[in-house]
């Protein structure tokens, strides 16, 4: 089965060569100067309104392209309600930029948790994965993907499946999560720097759906963090009203690093 794109020409350009200069030219205008990250967390919005953010972590990963081939790739879900992470049964997963393989047996192992099943119609139209892939595709050409949505999962149980595909450095670890939703834009620029002190703190108990749509799989890295004694930083964070927004009601945007 492949898994085909739910929200091209809609958060980011059908067109595949539009979406190529559109990703090359947001990479291209991000200046952040880090090592090459073990995991990174990235919003997952419009390109329009969260692409330069997220282009702020990717052009980390660009010199890693023959060092990195597999991506773990967790997103909160948006449409269906479910318990646990939801693996998928596609082989594929494709873009205007072409098809992606799953790492099928890294898939096949973690449904040895109880908390992990596959359901495929968690990803048919769920946009916190697939927005990543042309990023990914771009950065790192050829890569083996392991796709997760989390639906009401602990802290621990994101943990462990993480923990489980940790790996060394051919591993890059992606959470994808947007921040605060729908406030001023004064009142979303003081909520998101409490987020990102919680966030660089490990603080994974004081997280809310409100401060992090996608709290479960952000906890679930930060408690694993925490576990391996590792840091995360802040390299960007902006809202909708610094990119393509009104700023009477904007969404907040962070990008994090984990060296």
């Amino acid at each position: 089965m492949n898994r085909m794109p739910a929200v091209a020409g809609a958060f980011y350009p059908a067109d595949s060569q539009e979406l190529q200069t559109m990703v090359d030219d947001l990479l291209a205008g991000a200046k952040v100067d880090e090592p090459i990250p073990r995991a990174i967390i990235v919003p997952h919005a419009g390109y329009i309104y969260s692409g330069p953010i997220a282009a702020s972590a990717y052009c980390l990963i660009k010199s890693s392209r023959s060092r990195i081939d597999r991506v773990v790739l967790l997103g909160p879900s948006h449409r269906v309600a479910f318990q646990g992470l939801a693996a998928s049964s596609a082989v594929t997963f494709t873009t205007p930029l072409g098809s992606v393989p799953v790492d099928c047996d890294a898939v096949q192992s973690l449904l040895q948790f109880p908390f992990v099943t596959c359901l495929d119609h968690a990803h048919v139209l769920e946009h916190s994965l697939e927005v990543h892939l042309p990023f990914l595709q771009r950065t790192l050409g050829t890569f083996n993907l392991v796709p997760l949505v989390v639906g009401e999962a602990s802290p621990g149980q994101v943990s462990q499946v993480l923990d489980a595909l940790w790996g060394g450095d051919e591993t890059l670890i992606v959470i994808s999560s947007d921040l605060s939703h729908y406030h001023d834009y004064a009142s979303a620029k003081k909520l998101d720097q409490n987020t990102s002190q919680l966030i660089e703190n490990l603080d994974y108990e004081h997280l809310t759906y409100d401060s992090a749509c996608g709290r479960a799989p952000v906890a679930g890295l930060l408690k694993l963090l925490r576990d391996k004694s590792l840091t995360i930083k802040t390299i960007d964070l902006r809202n909708s009203g610094d990119t393509a927004g009104d700023k009477r009601r904007v969404v907040g945007y962070g990008a994090y690093v984990v060296n």
